[in-house]
């Protein structure tokens, strides 16, 4: 997310917008859904499914594209009538972000983490952040407004009532396809134009890369159970063949695509971020380099913005802020890339990892129970960090995709400024399933290794704090499971010292990470009793509930390190760094300070690679004196708890689990 930014509470609060892409038919994998929760309503089955079948024959848009439109927006979900992290309601995603910036409060506010993380450079810990008023938030994130005045139907209704919500989709794709001149059609292939106009893109190469998005969901098909326990298929409809020239006719902008490092099946524009100097030797907003000649690109970081859209790319774009490599804009998937990959951005908290990573912000800032990402982001930035896996060889994983709240603090005194995005609503599983590396079973029930994996959307933990401190954020599908002291759901949760050095509890607070672990995670197993499993934990036993029933973990394989013979305890850390021999002259040495866990004997944890010490050594503008010094020293990467960590190859012993 974008650095420590100051989140004020005015009346009129952030906006942003969507999520689409030019679609890979090998990214359109059939997706499975939750089952509604315990004791939920379930509405008879193939009502919403004649919901579509209604709004599609009255406004005269075929229903294969109502239903793919919706799919693109929200995989059929109501979501109980909560809006999407840019403010976007039901299956249609229409957008009214004046009202749910009015109702929600972002939930990322805390901490003064350095987003450059290293201390040969004064800390960059954000900037004021105005927020938006209503008359100031472009059309694409007031859609709701519009489907109000063109179906006769309520706003509210259009918020909350899912048959209400796709009627108003429909009336503006009929729109969208009267005024381009078009006939209602009955053929899919005539609406291509009324479908890149409904994305809301404000350039053509991002609308047709929706609208091919949609075209691909209507010829693949898809079938899938939503949040309400209801079935909704698209029938396959492979001939279907769309009249791509129409987006031609829509009169949108051409991007600046200038040197975009982006797949092809993705909208990518650059819009780069400054390296100036400014004010007493001071500059900005990141750090050249020759990477990966100069360094190995290991890590893609999720983070989602908490600012709108329109701030992002101000935000970015001063040289006294801080920046990240790619851009992505919700309600319509477009990318804009702002560095060179081989440079570095300031946007981990962590410089070794900053150093060794891309950064990735999805605009996103109704972060609070209910909000959700549009699936055409999901798919957008699928895409992009498949590309970039391939290009730099890392691995599809979750040691090595990691959120930014598992960016482990660089010393004891950075762990309680670390940020906590995307949350514990990021679905995780379905993003791996985009991928293309689902996360499943890969070992037999008594593995010594377990990666989470709880049903997104039944499982339902309660979190506080969305909104009010201490208030209980309506039920929402989470990937997140939390852990327990012993096999119980009344015992306390796991304390975590870092983030808490006098012993307090930890809590069921949306932003504490003290007690949570996340799908994709793998830890070695230290017990397992009828439905609990107990895994190794920042230094002790944690305990989360898994049913056989209704498991929120896989079995999987996997190599698990453990202090070597003769010691009790080694030391855990939050950097790689070199050994103090290393440095050459000029180059200050870096203290390798060690966090305040221990990894005591008898304990596993699971391995995510090993690597040697580094550090960039780069506190000047001039890069010609910028070096990296790697030493002898090397380390392995580890799940420690909800944040990765570090510990010296030399103390420890490689195993498989």
């Amino acid at each position: 997310m974008l650095r420590s930014v100051s989140r004020r509470r005015p009346s009129p609060r952030r906006v942003p917008g969507a999520a689409g892409a030019l679609a890979s038919a090998a990214l359109l994998l059939p997706l499975l859904s939750a089952a509604p929760p315990a004791g939920a309503d379930v509405p008879e089955a193939g009502v919403l499914q004649g919901q579509f079948a209604r709004a599609a024959e009255r406004q005269g848009v075929p229903e294969s594209v109502l239903l793919a439109v919706s799919y693109l927006q929200s995989r059929w979900d109501a979501h109980g009538g909560a809006p999407s992290v840019t403010g976007g309601y039901g299956p249609m995603h229409l957008t009214d972000a004046a009202t749910a910036l009015a109702r929600t409060a972002p939930h990322h506010s805390e901490g003064e983490e350095d987003a450059r993380g290293d201390s040969s450079r004064p800390a960059r810990t954000g900037a004021e952040v105005p927020l938006p008023a209503p008359e100031e938030l472009p059309e694409r994130l007031r859609t709701l407004e519009r489907a109000s005045a063109l179906s006769g139907i309520p706003a509210e209704e259009l918020r909350t009532v899912p048959a209400s919500n796709i009627e108003g989709g429909a009336a503006l794709l009929a729109a969208a396809q009267r005024e381009a001149g078009l006939p209602a059609s009955a053929d899919p292939a005539d609406w291509y134009g009324a479908v890149a106009r409904y994305s809301g893109a404000d350039d053509a190469a991002t609308a047709a890369a929706y609208a091919n998005d949609v075209f691909d969901v209507i010829r693949t098909g898809e079938t899938r159970t939503t949040d309400s326990g209801q079935v909704v298929t698209l029938p396959a409809a492979p001939a279907v063949a769309p009249a791509t020239g129409q987006v031609d006719a829509l009169g949108l902008r051409r991007p600046a695509t200038g040197p975009v490092e982006c797949p092809a099946s993705v909208a990518c524009e650059w819009i780069p971020a400054p390296y100036e100097e400014f004010g007493d030797g001071d500059y900005g907003n990141h750090d050249l380099a020759n990477r990966p000649s100069s360094q190995s690109i290991d890590y893609i970081v999720i983070h989602d913005t908490e600012a709108d859209w329109k701030t992002t790319l101000k935000l970015v774009q001063d040289p006294t802020y801080v920046s990240w490599q790619y851009s992505l804009r919700s309600s319509d998937g477009h990318i804009a890339q702002h560095l060179s990959l081989k440079d570095v951005g300031w946007h981990a908290g962590n410089w070794f990892v900053n150093a060794k990573s891309v950064g990735l912000e999805h605009e996103g800032f109704l972060t609070s129970p209910d909000s959700w990402y549009t699936e055409a982001m999901y798919r957008t930035s699928a895409r992009l960090v498949r590309y970039l896996a391939a290009r730099y060889d890392i691995p599809l994983d979750r040691q090595h995709v990691l959120g930014h709240d598992n960016v482990p603090g660089t010393t004891a005194s950075t762990i309680r400024n670390m940020h906590t995005d995307p949350g514990p609503y990021w679905d995780w599983a379905h993003y791996f399933r985009l991928l293309g590396r689902p996360i499943t079973p890969s070992a037999g029930p008594q593995a010594g290794v377990v990666t989470i994996r709880p049903d997104y959307g039944s499982h339902r933990p309660v979190y506080t704090g969305c909104v009010t401190a201490g208030q209980a954020c309506v039920p929402h599908g989470s990937g997140a499971v939390r852990l327990h002291t012993a096999p119980s759901a009344d015992a306390p949760l796991v304390k975590d010292i870092g983030l808490r050095p006098g012993g307090q509890d930890s809590t069921t607070g949306v932003n504490d990470t003290g007690a949570r672990a996340s799908t994709g995670q793998s830890f070695a197993v230290a017990e397992r009793r009828g439905d609990w499993t107990a895994i190794w934990y920042l230094g002790q036993k944690a305990w989360f509930e898994n049913p056989v029933a209704e498991p929120t973990a896989v079995n999987a394989r996997g190599q698990v390190l453990t202090p070597r013979e003769g010691l009790a305890e080694v030391p855990v850390y939050g950097r790689a760094y070199p050994e103090a021999s290393a440095y050459p002259a000029g180059v200050p040495v870096q203290s390798v300070s060690p966090l305040p866990y221990k990894l005591l004997a008898g304990q596993r944890y699971v391995v995510g690679g090993r690597t040697p010490g580094e550090y960039y050594f780069a506190p000047v503008f001039d890069p010609s004196g910028h070096r990296v010094v790697r030493g002898q020293e090397e380390y392995y990467q580890i799940q420690f708890g909800h944040r990765v960590a570090f510990v010296k190859a030399a103390d420890v012993r490689v195993s498989q689990g």
